[in-house]
């Protein structure tokens, strides 16, 4: 019985997550949920659930929290503050984390059930991008182990061999990230003018949140992909290609130096990934539904268009800068996604914020976490200002 903590159980990779846990009682066990805000939501996963423990981050909701809790039956621990979160994902009461907080704001408990020697199933991408190096050897460290949830590397690591390898001890010659090409695939600067946050949200094949949605419509969310795949798997810029893929039913490819191309092909359902990583490195039963390649085809696929999806060649670049260039563009993506979805700033102008920003703020080395997390308020500070000067 795997003792799971569910860290942004609110969100699409937690409720899909609990839907493999539920199909598998007998394997699994939701033994720590979190949530920012989502109070109602928190309160009804608890009752469907019974965790041990329920954490919100908000400490102003802890007592609307206990109350309703109180009020369902339910006997669990409550918990509030971000803090309380980080001692979650460390403590004894799981053995698995789902590191599922979108954003910066999962770093912290990330990094600590890391170095708690959690199984960590990784599906907050922002925190391998800002501290990659810092994120592998606490999990070298902690002993435990660390298996991508994102589609794309969920099928890069099961196209390797034993999960992340020395590449070139491997034979492997490129990965192949693909990407669905968003909302906006095929179209215009000019028609992406005047393209508002609703547009920009309405994914063609996955159900995600706003944020990640919006990066998917800008290809921001396949260039901190690529810079993932750069940690995760230790393979240099040059040996990570994107490709657009609309049907999203291959994940992922790794070409190998012989000719080989394995790739890893799956309906665009989320639970394929988590059941995978959940159970690894057995396979369990996740819900989703055979794939129908005969019924899907043909398959297609086109490089991305980078003159008018900018932000992909902004991720590229800041990975060839090295050090906390990574960190500086999540967060100035951050700042500028938060304020588009605001409306306060225009779709294409977000590439334009990330430029300003990295242009300002060359890399440094990567020293600690300490510094690091002041490397990214002084971005996030820098795409204010720049926004201010926007509108």
């Amino acid at each position: 019985m795997k003792k799971v903590a569910v860290l942004g159980a609110t969100g699409s990779i937690g409720g899909n997550t609990l839907d493999v846990i539920a199909r598998h009682p007998q394997r699994f066990r939701a033994t720590v949920l979190t949530a920012n805000r989502q109070v109602a939501v928190l309160a009804d996963l608890c009752v469907r659930h019974q965790p041990d423990l329920a954490v919100i981050a908000d400490p102003a909701l802890e007592a609307e929290l206990s109350r309703r809790l109180a009020a369902a039956g339910v006997r669990c621990d409550v918990a509030s503050g971000h803090q309380a979160i980080t001692d979650a994902a460390a403590g004894t009461l799981c053995d698995t984390v789902v590191a599922a907080i979108v954003g910066a704001a999962g770093l912290d408990s990330t990094l600590a059930a890391a170095q708690a020697g959690k199984h960590l199933l990784l599906a907050n991408k922002e925190s391998i991008v800002m501290a990659g190096a810092l994120l592998l050897e606490a999990v070298r460290v902690g002993g435990g182990a660390l298996v991508p949830v994102d589609s794309e590397h969920n099928a890069v690591f099961q196209c390797l061999p034993g999960g992340r390898p020395e590449l070139t001890r491997s034979g492997v010659r490129r990965l192949i990230l693909t990407a669905s090409g968003g909302p906006f695939r095929g179209r215009t600067r000019a028609e992406l003018a005047g393209i508002t946050p609703d547009q920009a949200c309405k994914h063609p094949n996955w159900v995600m949140g706003r944020k990640i949605s919006v990066d998917s419509a800008t290809l921001m969310n396949k260039g901190l992909e690529v810079i993932e795949a750069h940690h995760l798997f230790g393979a240099p810029a040059d040996a990570i290609d994107v490709l657009v893929h609309p049907q999203s039913l291959v994940h992922s490819m790794v070409e190998y130096v012989d000719g080989s191309v394995l790739a890893q092909l799956g309906n665009p359902d989320m639970r394929t990934a988590i059941a995978h990583a959940l159970a690894w490195p057995e396979r369990v039963e996740s819900g989703v539904p055979s794939l129908d390649l005969a019924a899907c085809a043909p398959l297609a696929f086109e490089a991305p268009d980078l003159s008018t999806f900018r932000c992909l060649a902004l991720a590229y670049q800041a990975l060839r800068a090295g050090g906390d260039s990574p960190a500086i563009l999540n967060a100035a993506n951050e700042v500028a996604v938060e304020a588009f979805l605001a409306g306060a700033l225009p779709f294409l102008s977000i590439a334009d914020v990330v430029e300003s920003v990295l242009t300002e703020l060359p890399g440094q080395a990567v020293v600690d976490v300490g510094a690091l997390c002041e490397r990214d308020r002084i971005a996030r500070a820098a795409a204010r200002r720049v926004l201010q000067h926007a509108c």
